[in-house]
């Protein structure tokens, strides 16, 4: 955490200058960094970005936090907590994109800047969405990481997240809005393993078993993928079956040098939080105003353009195969 507390140490100082010591220590700026859960690579790797924008800006400390398990119950829980610590900001990844609303909407209206990032809150329970990347772009490079392994077409599934996660439903949306792309290739089957690795690993093996024709199974989320491609080597179907969608190089390059997966996307979570963090303390510090046109600061990642919406994408995701793994599993 970057933060600069004034403590006293001498006794009987005046209580005026107590007071000025804890008006000083006010000014430090709190955001809280809210993620699907705690414990999952990604989400480490933003709050490393996080804490590069703090010691950036300084001044600011970093509250990384989240629930246990990925439900909107436990971030409900976590933002009252918040609330009740009285945090200048909170910059959320949400389980739900609908059930968050009505705690944001407290938060907000006791005058903390609240964001989603990642994974989008109803405009109604934030006052802007960060989106990694656009979510056309993404939808269509999903399919696209599957069909470019297919010339011939073939079957393919997809392994979700939860039901109720906004950012992979929209994904998995868009990517149906461009199958007639990529003719000769059938999406089978779409499952969830709710983000937790056996779970979904179950489900990668139920997939092999209830479609023995299956050429690939896209998981747009990092832990699904990694299970996947586990659930691939154990059953024997490498080069039979190939594994992709949006993973971490650090948690993918066993299953890149096994063959289990052939390529898979991913923007860089280190920049999704410092974005997310900057932007953060951009609207919290009045620097910027999330409305619609609207450019909001991004330090060294540029400049944020919100839409109608009060939504922006930071940029397009990056391809990683055998030809980069190895310069990128080192870094997140």
């Amino acid at each position: 955490m970057f933060r600069r507390t004034f403590t006293t140490l001498l006794a009987g100082l005046s209580v005026s200058a107590g007071l000025m010591g804890s008006a000083a220590a006010a000014e430090d700026m709190r955001i809280a960094l809210v993620v699907k859960a705690l414990g999952i690579g990604f989400f480490e790797a933003a709050a490393k970005g996080a804490e590069e924008a703090a010691e950036e800006l300084g001044d600011v400390e970093i509250i990384y936090t989240g629930p246990t398990d990925t439900t909107a119950e436990g971030q409900i829980e976590v933002i009252n907590s918040l609330i009740a610590q009285q945090v200048d900001a909170i910059a959320i990844s949400a389980n739900d994109t609908d059930a968050l609303v009505p705690t944001l909407k407290k938060a907000m209206q006791r005058g903390i800047t609240v964001i989603s990032w990642d994974s989008g809150v109803a405009p109604e329970g934030r006052q802007m969405h960060l989106n990694p990347s656009s979510n056309p772009l993404i939808g269509n490079m999903i399919i696209k990481l599957a069909a470019d392994e297919l010339p011939e077409g073939g079957e393919v599934a997809v392994l979700s997240a939860t039901t109720t996660s906004t950012n992979q439903n929209i994904w998995i949306e868009e990517m149906n809005k461009v199958m007639d792309n990529y003719p000769g290739v059938e999406v089978v089957a779409t499952v969830y393993g709710d983000d937790l690795a056996d779970k979904s690993y179950r489900e990668a093996q139920g997939l092999m078993q209830s479609y023995p024709d299956l050429d690939a199974i896209i998981a747009p989320t990092s832990v699904g993928i990694v299970a996947a491609a586990q659930a691939v080597v154990d059953a024997g179907k490498v080069g039979e079956v190939n594994v992709t969608g949006l993973g971490l190089p650090s948690e993918m390059a066993g299953a890149i040098e096994s063959g289990a997966s052939k390529s898979f996307a991913i923007w860089n979570p280190i920049d999704l939080g410092y974005s997310a963090t900057m932007i953060a303390h951009a609207l919290a510090s009045g620097e910027a105003e999330a409305e619609p046109g609207a450019e909001i600061p991004m330090g060294r990642m540029g400049s944020l353009t919100l839409d109608e919406n009060n939504q922006g994408a930071m940029a397009d995701p990056f391809v990683y195969d055998e030809s980069n793994i190895d310069e990128f599993k080192s870094i997140f």
